[in-house]
């Protein structure tokens, strides 16, 4: 599926006419930010995964974070109400694992930063996690958890500087929590790459290591990509060739959105979860009488360039607004990596999204 442009560069995001949990077999669904945040789930997330589910929708819980085992998140959404088993969660630390696996020999002793979640899933591939760089590691490994100090990113950087291969589960820089963001996996990498000028192989999301453990436990033919954030879920997506969902419920707002470069444009817009239930709305191109096409509409709402402005006009569903104007900024800006140069803070506050 596909609505770009002839340098197939998209342009436009996609309508469908059946509902999405209708149109794909597997929805590989990001968590922090889509599913929950912090301890709490995300509004609609519960009854909609609910509905997707007996609609015939695979779930599969792909995540970043690289702290918790698999059994532990699928405990957690059981809690929330969405019953999960751990063979449906899917995390950075095994696609990292599966990466060091593949070079160094079996039973290595790997020097591991992170949680409980790196280190059984180094252990599930027959390595020994181990705390310190006096233990001769034959790598290090680098993961998200909120026990991690000074002496862990220490013990790193010892072993890194001395040659031993880095591995990262990840680098978002930040995480979304049920206070704001905090912190993520990538400004701890960044502390120990600040302390020894070497850079990390890294496994997750968007990178292809992180795609590749996705499909292998999954199994998904046609699988649909659900997240929050454009610079992982969505680029992720894009690096696979598969179709991607944005939410607007973790950390794109809807300016990130307009001036995303080609490859963090998402397939879909919504707002939240529930639209794995419905068919989505498309974009058309806006005929002024008397002129030619002038701009794109969805639903009751038009959008267009005019000068360096981007103009909306209209009522209705707000994300309608949002999909028309997508379509305008993008087939301005083409393939611009700032995102093109319309002014778009007025639209977004007429779609009450500024």
């Amino acid at each position: 599926m596909g609505e770009h442009g002839g340098s197939g560069i998209r342009t436009r995001t996609e309508g469908t006419q059946r509902p999405l949990c209708a149109e794909y077999d597997t929805a590989l669904l990001d968590l922090d930010g889509v599913v929950y945040a912090g301890g709490e789930a995300v509004a609609h997330a519960v009854t909609s995964l609910e509905s997707a589910r007996e609609a015939g929708l695979r779930l599969a819980y792909v995540t970043n974070n690289a702290s918790r085992t698999p059994a532990d998140v699928a405990a957690h959404l059981t809690r929330l109400g969405v019953p999960a088993e751990p063979s449906e969660v899917i995390t950075s630390a095994q696609a990292v694992a599966r990466l060091v696996a593949e070079r160094v020999p079996a039973g290595s002793r790997v020097l591991t930063v992170g949680g409980e979640g790196l280190r059984v899933a180094l252990r599930e591939r027959g390595l020994r996690p181990v705390d310190s760089a006096d233990e001769d590691p034959a790598a290090v490994v680098q993961g998200y958890d909120a026990s991690v100090g000074w002496e862990h990113l220490a013990e790193a950087s010892y072993a890194v500087a001395r040659g031993v291969p880095w591995f990262a589960s990840n680098t978002d820089l930040t995480i979304p929590t049920g206070r704001g963001r905090a912190p993520g996996n990538g400004a701890l990498v960044e502390v120990v790459r600040i302390a020894t000028g070497a850079r990390p192989q890294v496994a997750g999301k968007p990178l292809p290591p992180m795609h590749r453990e996705t499909v292998l436990r999954t199994g998904a033919r046609r699988p649909l990509v659900v997240g929050d954030r454009l610079d992982t879920d969505i680029e992720g997506a894009y690096a696979g060739g598969v179709d991607s969902l944005l939410v607007l419920t973790g950390v794109t707002d809807a300016a990130q959105l307009l001036s995303a470069p080609p490859r963090h444009r998402p397939t879909y817009v919504a707002a939240d979860l529930r639209a794995l239930l419905t068919a989505q709305p498309g974009t058309e191109a806006a005929v002024r009488t008397g002129s030619g096409p002038d701009g794109h509409r969805c639903g009751g709402w038009t959008a267009r360039a005019e000068g360096d402005e981007l103009l909306v006009e209209g009522d209705g569903d707000p994300l309608d607004g949002l999909r028309a104007a997508c379509a305008a900024v993008w087939t301005a800006a083409g393939a611009d990596p700032a995102g093109g140069r319309l002014r778009t803070g007025k639209a977004l506050a007429r779609l009450g999204l500024g």
